[in-house]
């Protein structure tokens, strides 16, 4: 049985810090307004449900041919999380970049996830360690595969609907922001050996 309160933990915080899907959403609402944005922010939970679904493949044909891959599988995510946290910690709010090329279009969103390296670690290390090991059946990675990609969507609307308030609190009080999550992301990476 995994532990739901370190695969919460871990999957709101990837979800609703700071990161490349979350920035470029309140980047795209503030150029072009929440509504106009909307697209890409579909186009993240297209890409993000696809790079689950292919976790879910890729951990499941490894688990099948080795079995004894979830101790280090739990190992790459647990040291993933540890750094997720070292960067989380020592990082300083974004300024926001102006681009000339129009990004709030879905295939944006959906390339994107191609490209960002934290989703595709982030899809890699929950499915590896929070889900494969507990859970075989089709029906039940899919569900977390959409699921997990509707959060996704979640975080980055809330992220385009609120970004300016966002925008103002992180930078006002980045660095308390960044210790809490920092320390919560440790917390899941301990967690995973319990």
């Amino acid at each position: 049985m995994p532990n739901f309160t370190a695969f919460l933990s871990y999957v709101l915080i990837a979800n609703f810090a700071p990161g490349p899907n979350t920035i470029m959403s309140m980047s795209n609402a503030s150029r072009y307004g929440f509504k106009k944005s909307i697209m890409f922010n579909v186009g993240i939970f297209f890409g993000v449900f696809i790079l689950f679904a292919l976790s879910s493949i890729f951990s499941m044909a490894l688990y099948s041919f080795i079995p004894s891959i979830k101790s280090i599988m739990s190992c790459v995510g647990a040291t993933y999380m540890i750094w997720l946290a070292w960067q989380t910690y020592k990082s300083k709010p974004n300024s926001e970049d102006k681009p000339k090329k129009r990004t709030n279009t879905f295939l944006s969103g959906l390339l994107l996830q191609f490209v960002n390296p934290n989703v595709i670690i982030y899809g890699l290390a929950t499915v590896s360690t929070f889900i494969v090991p507990y859970y075989k059946s089709v029906f039940i990675l899919t569900s977390f595969s959409v699921i997990l990609a509707f959060l996704g969507f979640v975080g980055t609307c809330c992220w385009s609907l609120f970004g300016s308030v966002f925008q103002k609190v992180l930078a006002k009080h980045y660095k308390v922001f960044n210790i809490v999550m920092a320390l919560l992301l440790v917390y899941c990476a301990v967690s995973l050996f319990r």
